[in-house]
C-alpha cells in the first residue's frame, strides 16, 4: 500500500511519522518511510539547494528540481517498493507540488499536471492530510528557531496553500483522511494508526 502524508509548515508531520515508524516497527509491520524532496542520494543534493535561503530560485526552476527529485524518488526507491507489495509512507509527493508551486507561486495547475504526467507517477491509495491554521503553523516554526527557503514566505502563500489542500480534501473525500493538527500529539497519532490500519485491513 502506497500512502501519503500532506500538509504545511508547522504541523507536525516529523513529529507524527517518528510515532508511525516506532509503531509499525514495534508490531514488525513492514513499512518502508520516505520523504520529497530528498528520498534518495541525489534528492539529497536536491533538497538542500530547495531549502537553502541564500539562493533565490525562479518558481518553475524550483519546480524543475522538485520533479527531478521525484523522479530520482519514483525510479529508485517508490516502484521498487511497490512491485516487491512493500507498504509505503511518503513525506510529501505530488500534492505539495500543486499546493506549494502551483496554489503558492501561481504556476497554473493544468501546466503541473501535463509535466508530472510525464513521469508516470504511481497514485496513492491514501493521502492523510494535516489542517492547522497558517498563523498556528508558522508560531510553531518559529518557536523551532530556524527556517529555511519555503518557511521563510509570507502568510499570504501559506494561506493560498492551505486553500487548495482543502478545497482537495472535500473534492475528494474517498482519497485523504484530514486530521485536526491542533489537536494533541497522541490524539493525531491515534488517528492517523487507525486510518492506516483500517486501509491495510481493506487490502
Amino acid at each position: 500500500m502506497f500512502i501519503t502524508l500532506e500538509g504545511s509548515e508547522g504541523v507536525g508531520k516529523s513529529t507524527l511519522i517518528d510515532l508511525l515508524k516506532d509503531y509499525f516497527s514495534d508490531k514488525k509491520i513492514d513499512f518502508l518511510f520516505t520523504r520529497e524532496p530528498g528520498g534518495t542520494k541525489e534528492g539529497q543534493a536536491i533538497r538542500k539547494i530547495l531549502l537553502d535561503k541564500s539562493i533565490e530560485l525562479n518558481s518553475y526552476s524550483e519546480t524543475f528540481l522538485i520533479l527531478a527529485d521525484r523522479y530520482e524518488h519514483i525510479n529508485k526507491i517508490i516502484n521498487p517498493a511497490l512491485k516487491k507489495n512493500q507498504n509505503i509512507l511518503s513525506d510529501r509527493y505530488i500534492d505539495s507540488t500543486l499546493a506549494y508551486q502551483g496554489a503558492g507561486r501561481g504556476i497554473d495547475q493544468k501546466e503541473l499536471e501535463f509535466l508530472m504526467n510525464l513521469l508516470n507517477y504511481p497514485k496513492p491509495d491514501l493521502t492523510i492530510y494535516l489542517d492547522l491554521s497558517v498563523e498556528e503553523g508558522l508560531n510553531r516554526v518559529k518557536k523551532r528557531g530556524k527556517s529555511d527557503r519555503f518557511e521563510k514566505e509570507d502568510l499570504i502563500f501559506f494561506e493560498k496553500i492551505r486553500k487548495f489542500y482543502l478545497k482537495l480534501v472535500t473534492a475528494n473525500p474517498e482519497k485523504y483522511f484530514l486530521i485536526d493538527a491542533s489537536k494533541p500529539i497522541d490524539e493525531v497519532f491515534d488517528l492517523a494508526k487507525n486510518c492506516i490500519l483500517s486501509k491495510l485491513n481493506e487490502k
